[in-house]
């Protein structure tokens, strides 16, 4: 049996556009104020990135009944508790019964063992779980034709909740406002609650790499073809490379996309789009080229990569990733999106980025399942034609969003119960139960003008259909009445429909989206002054023509 994975990318964040280089920078501890970081911080959490290639790899590798045992050994599982569900949402079934697939994948700066140690430095062997610097939603429809990847940018700031890592109860938090990436800190139960309160996408797994088996797997698949658009050297990544198609290999592979300062303007984006050109022909060449058909690639390649891996206990079996394996072999690369959470500055912090307005639209649609990749064209241009009809209003993050719960179903306790899940959703704290006036049959959420975003965003975790909410001038913010037809459960029965689509256009915009068919493109190289050589600032095309006593990092 054989599956390829389709789709992977790292987080990243906006860098401003700056003259002299820029030294990376980093929290002072979960959620704390930002600074610079010194230059070998910098250095290893561009590292980082490389790790999530390595979950390429177990996807990929569709391995016979001979592989199983070995393999499964060499995963780690970690259990999520067993009200996970009720923390972190859960997937609505189409009309046919198939539900998606929503999973979070996790890139760790911890070097906790030693061949981490060898690649990245600054070991912490026996550390904790370190930071989540790469982070990425990947979705994969109900129906299987189509799969949304999401990176989220690790500098930006949000709300963590209150969280427990069940592996360790005496590691907790009770909320705090901090860097996203902080949060795995608490175990990958908080990483992806914090998540799901940002975006509102029900997650069911998660998977959490070292970037070990990195080098092994480019080597594995005869190398990955990448091209640049001009010289390039990339100091700090110690990437070099000639203007041009190259074949990468090993390590080489590795400084391709872990180089921060080398692309784009020379920040954490423009990196991601690199990566976006990298994992993008490494599918393709899985694809064309039968790698994997190759009994002794397929244990070389599978055998690194799920030594690397650590997974939820759902996942901690061959068996289970070889059915998610399948899954996903079914999403052609043409249908493959990769798109990057639409960020903005932090008024309080240059370093720090938020979530913009726009990055709304996007939750909605992959929350929604609704395809993106008719809309992604390599570019984050806007559609010539924007769509004819009117877009769905995009909604708002859970924590903005305080809800009066009033119980007239005749169920006792039921008003108190529901505000209790969306409280556990990342709700508002100002969330409240009370008894509705009357009894009534048919439950309703209301909304005074200019909320219906909010009630969207809170239709959309409770299962409500649309045709249950209403504009009404009797209420002061968004009240759900509960009413004979719910009398249990925290999920409105029936209520699997989907919300009024998101234009594709809103969800896409300014988020770079590209689909990994498009294989005629070359990572543009910065034209800024980002790496600095014998102490002098300028940039990564300038570099390699003065570096000539630097060889190539590939032919």
């Amino acid at each position: 049996m054989t599956a390829d994975l389709e789709g992977a990318m790292s987080g990243t964040r906006r860098a401003r556009r700056e003259d002299a280089p820029r030294g990376p920078v980093g929290p002072g501890g979960p959620g704390g104020p930002g600074g610079r970081r010194p230059r070998g911080r910098g250095r290893r959490v561009a590292k980082v990135t490389g790790i999530v290639l390595a979950v390429l790899v177990l996807i990929t590798a569709g391995a016979g009944a001979w592989l199983y045992n070995k393999l499964s050994g060499n995963i780690n599982s970690v259990s999520l508790g067993s009200d996970s569900a009720s923390k972190l949402g859960s997937e609505k079934p189409d009309a046919f019964g198939r539900t998606p697939i929503d999973m979070v994948v996790l890139g760790t700066d911890a070097r906790n063992t030693q061949e981490d140690c060898n690649l990245g430095g600054d070991c912490n062997i026996g550390g904790g779980y370190g930071n989540a610097d790469v982070e990425m939603v990947v979705h994969i429809s109900a129906d299987r034709s189509n799969a949304t990847v999401m990176s989220i940018p690790r500098d930006t700031m949000v709300h963590v909740p209150a969280c427990t890592d069940p592996k360790d109860p005496k590691n907790t938090t009770q909320g705090y406002y901090g860097m996203v990436n902080s949060a795995l800190g608490y175990g990958p139960l908080c990483q992806m609650q914090t998540i799901h309160q940002l975006t509102g996408i029900p997650l069911s797994h998660f998977m959490m790499v070292s970037f070990s088996g990195v080098v092994s797997m480019s080597d594995a698949v005869g190398g990955v073809q990448v091209c640049v658009d001009n010289n390039v050297y990339d100091t700090y990544s110690h990437l070099k490379l000639a203007k041009g198609d190259h074949t990468l290999k090993g390590v080489a592979a590795l400084e391709f996309v872990r180089s921060r300062h080398a692309f784009g303007d020379g920040s954490d984006l423009g990196r991601t789009y690199a990566q976006h050109m990298f994992l993008s022909s490494l599918m393709r060449k899985m694809k064309s080229a039968g790698t994997l058909t190759d009994p002794g690639a397929l244990y070389n390649l599978a055998n690194s990569a799920t030594k690397a891996l650590t997974v939820d206990s759902s996942l901690g079996s061959v068996g289970s990733l070889l059915g998610l394996a399948a899954d996903v072999a079914k999403v052609p690369t043409s249908r493959i999106t990769f798109t990057t959470m639409q960020t903005a500055p932090d008024p309080s912090n240059p370093d720090r980025v938020v979530p913009a307005t726009s990055a709304q639209a996007l939750f909605a649609a992959i929350a929604n399942d609704q395809p993106l990749s008719e809309g992604a064209a390599g570019t984050t241009k806007p559609s010539a034609a924007p769509s004819t009809a009117a877009p769905a209003q995009p909604g708002v993050p859970a924590a903005d969003v305080s809800v009066h719960v009033e119980n007239g179903s005749g169920v006792t306790g039921r008003a108190g119960e529901l505000a209790a899940a969306l409280t556990r959703k990342g709700f508002g704290s100002g969330t409240s139960a009370s008894n509705a006036p009357t009894q009534t049959a048919t439950t309703t959420l209301r909304y005074p003008a200019g909320d219906q975003a909010k009630a969207q965003t809170v239709a959309s975790a409770l299962g409500i259909p649309a045709a249950h909410l209403s504009e009404s001038s009797a209420v002061s913010r968004v009240t759900l009445v509960i009413g004979s037809d719910w009398t249990s459960g925290v999920t409105y029965p029936g209520g699997g429909g989907k919300p009024a689509p998101v234009s594709t256009h809103a969800a896409l915009s300014d988020s770079h989206a590209e689909t990994a068919d498009q294989g005629n493109t070359c990572a543009p190289v910065s034209t800024f002054r980002t790496v600095e050589l014998n102490g002098v600032s300028m940039t990564p095309s300038q570099a390699y023509a003065r570096a000539t006593d630097v060889p190539d990092s590939a032919p």
